[in-house]
């Protein structure tokens, strides 16, 4: 802001303009230092959560340096683990599989097509209710439910169907939210165009709320990898390899618990680091594998769109 030599005679002349510009600059000021400080505490915890997650990493890798190597990992005698990564890999193929096209045509259809009427209100408060379920009572459903109601018996699809309901809040509420930042101007566009609404949702809609997709099915497949309770309770504790997803086995998660819960001598504390270094990894290339296909189907709907 210029000041011509008028108004800084009037400012030293008049006392009150004196007070009014100091005051304007004392809370510009103020607002400064305070953004500084709210900017280095968001910062701070940036640098935080990065350390404590390079610690873990560092942790787990010298902790299980010396036993992760390819015996470890490809051995299906009592020192591997491929059973685990075999069935771990099911498990989570296909809860997505199940759940990941039901909840994104459902969060399209509570934001594309449902209105704010009752039904939709209530259905959207089973949604949150399920999302605050214990993973406890998932299992004892999926137990009663799929393994003894359905005659899957403690199995793969029986853990894989459990789990799948127990992660479609998460990808649902997900999706929706992604699709809402989508501007209405867009939708508009389309539809001026001579689009039809489900063209519109294919091509312009969804390559939008892709990433926010993608992040659904990230978390739900850290939720899956991550849960024990309805696992023990639906796929079972069996170490032989699964030859089908009616077979029963044991994910890495359920291996590392009793691994640790039977440890005896250093080694087993080991083989447990081991273990959840591999399930590090497998969730990395999980999550990378699930980046690089959104990646795809966003360059091939963008570019029909």
């Amino acid at each position: 802001m210029i000041t011509t030599p008028y108004e800084t005679h009037l400012k030293n002349d008049n006392p009150a303009i004196q007070a009014k510009a100091d005051s304007r600059s004392y809370r510009r000021e103020k607002r400064r230092i305070g953004d500084a400080f709210l900017y280095g505490i968001m910062a701070g915890s940036l640098i935080l959560t990065i350390l404590l997650l390079f610690a873990i990493l560092v942790y787990i890798g010298v902790q299980s340096a010396g036993y992760l190597n390819f015996s470890f990992i490809l051995g299906s005698g009592d020192g591997g683990i491929l059973p685990m990564i075999v069935t771990t890999v099911y498990v989570v193929l296909l809860s997505l599989g199940i759940a990941l096209p039901i909840g994104v045509m459902t969060a399209i259809y509570l934001n594309e097509y449902a209105g704010e009427t009752g039904l939709i209100r209530v259905i959207r408060l089973a949604i949150e209710t399920l999302a605050g379920i214990p993973s406890i009572l998932y299992g004892l459903f999926g137990l009663l439910f799929f393994c003894r109601l359905f005659k899957f018996g403690q199995s793969i699809a029986a853990g894989a169907a459990t789990l799948s309901i127990m992660i479609l809040p998460v990808i649902i509420r997900t999706t929706e939210e992604s699709l809402k930042t989508i501007p209405d101007e867009l939708r508009s566009a389309s539809l001026s165009l001579g689009a039809t609404q489900f063209q519109t949702i294919l091509h312009v809609v969804l390559p939008g709320a892709l990433p926010g997709i993608v992040t659904s099915a990230i978390l739900a497949i850290g939720r899956v990898v991550g849960e024990s309770a309805p696992v023990l309770l639906t796929v079972g504790i069996t170490r032989n390899l699964p030859k089908s997803i009616f077979d029963s086995g044991r994910t890495l998660t359920i291996h590392l618990y009793y691994l640790t819960k039977e440890a005896i001598n250093p080694d087993d504390f080991g083989k447990a680091f081991a273990t959840a270094g591999v399930l590090i990894i497998l969730v990395a290339i999980i999550n990378g594998a699930a980046k690089c296909i959104a990646g795809r189907f966003n360059r091939k709907w963008g570019g029909g769109a």
